[in-house]
């Protein structure tokens, strides 16, 4: 079963700073981005979600580091899933550039997100998003 989500973006000029560098608080846009296409592509869509009555807001994120991003760079944000309880999920994240004949890692993440109602409380996920996401985790079956 296919583990890991791929999509791409390419770099536009709002993005980076006075040197043609992605600023850094964009990757966590990038991350949006990857999370964003797999949840369409292998849950459901994030409206979908929301009509369900619930969100999945950050409450927490990581990033590091390892080499810059230009403009103009097409980008190659590859998204997993690696973990699911009854209240939260954790996404893991590579966002990666082709130099040459090799992918170069750029950065590397994750976010987790717990489920909350409209008024803010913490909720449960429904038990058919549960069972689509474990599917997908890096959790061999």
């Amino acid at each position: 079963m296919e583990r890991t989500h791929r999509t791409t973006v390419r770099v536009i000029y709002g993005d980076t700073d006075a040197g043609s560098v992605v600023y850094n608080a964009n990757y966590l846009r990038y991350f949006e981005i990857g999370r964003t296409e797999l949840m369409r592509d292998w849950i459901c869509s994030y409206s979908e979600i929301e009509k369900m009555g619930f969100i999945l807001p950050v409450t927490e994120c990581h990033l590091r580091y390892k080499a810059p991003a230009f403009y103009d760079d097409l980008l190659i944000i590859e998204t997993t899933i690696a973990e699911v309880s009854r209240i939260k999920c954790k996404f893991n994240f590579r966002i990666l550039r082709q130099d040459g004949e090799r992918e170069k890692l750029l950065v590397k993440g994750y976010t987790i997100h717990a489920a909350i109602d409209r008024t803010g409380k913490l909720t449960k996920l429904p038990d058919d998003i549960i069972q689509k996401i474990s599917e997908r985790t890096l959790e061999t079956d």
